[in-house]
């Protein structure tokens, strides 16, 4: 017994040095993130959140043909094995296919993950067009002073957009130490990036780190003086007609917005970014933002990658492909968020789910896109004209 309660003493020790460390270091992040263990779509649920709130209703028209498409057997049974909850395809700025699963319907919330950083440089887009940022090739220094030494004082908004800033950052998912798994679960986001430093000539290699958003809303906010969310609802969500309300997750209660993750919406309502994209920035009869910052985001970045071979694709928080001789852009979240378009088919297709996995060989994005391609272009056209 003597024995047992020595042991039962020491691990009670071990646990009260062990919490007194993650306090003391600043870690108390941890704890979340191991009761939470892997990001959750809902997770909007367990974060405090900051709404981003809808205007006047523009509903998107459904076509004549509305869900009379039947999706192959192979491309449907991938969409549920990969715990698909939305799956949506417009053509012609109509709604002619959509069906969700696993208790989803079209006004639940899910989070975008990283479609979120396509969000953000909309919103860069605009505070340019506005004035209220001279252009992407701006210092980062002039909205934040703490970023005028060293490489850090070579920054420019065109770095962070294209992923390029190449900052002392761990875009590691797995770990629990990470950077990554800091800022998702961590409660002190504008600490963390005042303190980023650059640690390569920025602007030569690509090179994917998801800090970079939170730096552009840092500068979005100095820019316009409002907080992320409220400069989207006034310039994006409202002017875009959405429906619902949309929240954007924050690092803890009046917090900073998780802006390279986070932002929680609908599958209609985040058609209407590829929308807004597939028409060069117009919508609802307004220029929401630029033609030009349009064909400036879904144009390749001049980067290359580690392996210092050419890289061509990504934007300015675009991804960038060619499928079968289809030049295609579309924002992308780590579970298989997606939101494609398809500029030669007038298509714009929404995917949200659980899961993001291969088909065999093929990466998911191919696949969906693939599959997308051939049963909403030839055979649609053929059948629902």
């Amino acid at each position: 017994m003597k024995i047992i309660k020595k042991i039962l003493l020491l691990l009670l020790a071990l646990i009260v040095l062990v919490n007194l460390v993650v306090i003391i270091t600043g870690n108390t992040y941890m704890y979340n993130a191991l009761i939470y263990q892997y990001a959750s779509i809902d997770d909007y649920k367990h974060f405090e959140n900051r709404t981003v709130k809808a205007g006047t209703y523009i509903p998107i028209p459904e076509a004549t043909s509305y869900n009379k498409t039947h999706l192959s057997k192979d491309f449907r049974d991938y969409l549920i094995q990969t715990q698909t909850t939305a799956f949506l395809v417009m053509k012609n700025d109509s709604i002619c296919y959509e069906e969700y699963w696993d208790g989803y319907g079209t006004d639940s919330y899910s989070s975008s993950f990283s479609v979120s950083k396509s969000i953000v440089s909309i919103l860069i887009g605009i505070a340019i067009d506005e004035g209220k940022i001279k252009s992407v090739d701006q210092k980062v220094s002039d909205f934040i002073p703490e970023y005028g030494k060293g490489q850090n004082a070579q920054l420019t908004i065109k770095h962070l957009l294209t992923m390029s800033a190449s900052f002392d950052y761990d875009e590691s998912y797995a770990s629990l130490f990470s950077s990554t798994t800091k800022i998702y679960y961590g409660r002190n986001l504008k600490k963390m990036l005042l303190n980023l430093k650059v640690t390569d000539v920025p602007g030569k290699k690509f090179n994917y780190q998801s800090c970079n958003h939170l730096v552009l809303a840092y500068i979005l906010e100095k820019a316009t003086g409002k907080t992320l969310s409220d400069y989207a609802s006034e310039k994006l969500w409202k002017p875009l007609g959405a429906k619902d309300d949309a929240l954007w997750s924050l690092d803890k209660k009046n917090g900073m917005e998780k802006a390279y993750c986070c932002f929680n919406s609908n599958a209609r309502d985040f058609s209407r970014l590829g929308t807004l994209f597939l028409h060069n920035g117009y919508y609802n009869n307004q220029q929401i933002v630029s033609a030009q910052y349009v064909g400036e985001s879904i144009t390749a970045a001049p980067l290359v990658d580690e392996a210092g071979i050419k890289s061509e694709c990504y934007g300015y928080s675009w991804w960038l492909t060619d499928i079968d001789g289809e030049k295609i852009f579309y924002a992308q979240g780590i579970l298989g968020q997606f939101v494609f378009v398809i500029p030669s088919k007038n298509i714009v297709a929404v995917r949200l789910g659980k899961k993001k996995e291969p088909k065999g060989n093929i990466p998911a994005f191919q696949y969906i896109l693939k599959s997308i391609i051939k049963e909403f272009t030839t055979s649609y056209d053929n059948n629902h004209n």
